[in-house]
């Protein structure tokens, strides 16, 4: 059984395109989680039937917070599961459920896997993640474009579209509730590569992905949310010195930034006072 998991926030529109993208027949093999991270938009009930469930958040939870309630109710309902996670703003092209199907009997051996992602204009958007501790680096880096074999190790992939493979957890795999919105992906693979989980990346699955649809409905909130897990990734997986190179980059930024955006800056100001504030009270 495979798993769409996907978190809305005021998206009904979206979830909607999204789950028309699949196809639909008497007992399928997939199931439709939507976890509600707006707990008064009603509209989303419009969308549960036999195929697509509803677990209702009660608040926002962020991101990591809200894939992890779908994650725990769909390890209590099959520990051997696939589960896909996808962004709500994002829809899958024709006959991506076989090929999915197709792909994981063919490699068991990968816990956590990525597909690439494409723009609405056929553009790449995502085609693996690199991250340097040595320099702090992360980057997206096309590894398949010249690449025909079925997928390539990485040490990454976007949460906009990860798959799980239970089989390989003794444990529910989660996200960590200090993300709240942003590089909780990256995260979520760093702690499960460091278990000794392989991570890959595909081009034999893709999804479609209309970027920033909804993030930047409220750019003060991105930037804040990104600058303070950005912070909070690099000080976790880097060193020292590394991590106060590039907080002063960010202060940097957000000073020049005052003059040129002033409302992003002031999300970079505001996320780096919450990563300050965090470390004192921890």
């Amino acid at each position: 059984m495979i798993y769409f998991l996907t978190v809305n926030y005021y998206s009904t529109n979206l979830i909607s395109k999204l789950i028309n993208s699949l196809p639909f027949y008497q007992d399928s093999n997939y199931q439709i989680i939507i976890i509600n991270n707006a707990p008064d938009d009603h509209a989303i009930n419009q969308l549960k039937n036999q195929s697509t469930i509803i677990i209702e958040a009660e608040t926002n939870l962020g991101f990591g917070g809200a894939c992890n309630l779908g994650l725990q109710w769909i390890y209590n309902q099959d520990k051997q599961a696939i589960v896909w996670i996808i962004n709500p703003d994002a829809f899958l092209p024709e006959n991506t459920l076989e090929q999915a199907q197709i792909f994981f009997d063919s490699h068991p051996e990968l816990s956590i896997v990525g597909t690439i992602i494409y723009t609405p204009e056929q553009k790449i958007w995502f085609a693996g993640g690199y991250f340097i501790p040595e320099n702090g680096a992360i980057s997206e880096v096309d590894l398949l474009t010249n690449h025909a074999i079925d997928y390539i190790n990485c040490d990454w992939v976007s949460g906009c579209s990860l798959i799980i493979n239970l089989k390989k957890f003794p444990e529910c795999p989660l996200f960590d509730d200090a993300y709240f919105l942003y590089y909780e992906d990256l995260d979520f693979c760093r702690r499960y590569v460091n278990q000794g989980h392989l991570i890959a990346i595909t081009k034999q699955l893709c999804v479609i992905h209309q970027p920033s649809s909804i993030t930047n409905r409220n750019i003060f909130k991105k930037i804040r949310y990104s600058t303070y897990s950005y912070l909070f990734t690099i000080n976790r997986y880097t060193n020292k010195s590394v991590f106060t190179m590039k907080l002063i980059t960010q202060i940097i930024k957000a000073a020049i930034g005052l003059i040129i955006k002033p409302q992003a800056a002031l999300g970079k100001i505001y996320g780096i006072c919450d990563y300050m504030r965090n470390q004192q009270d921890h």
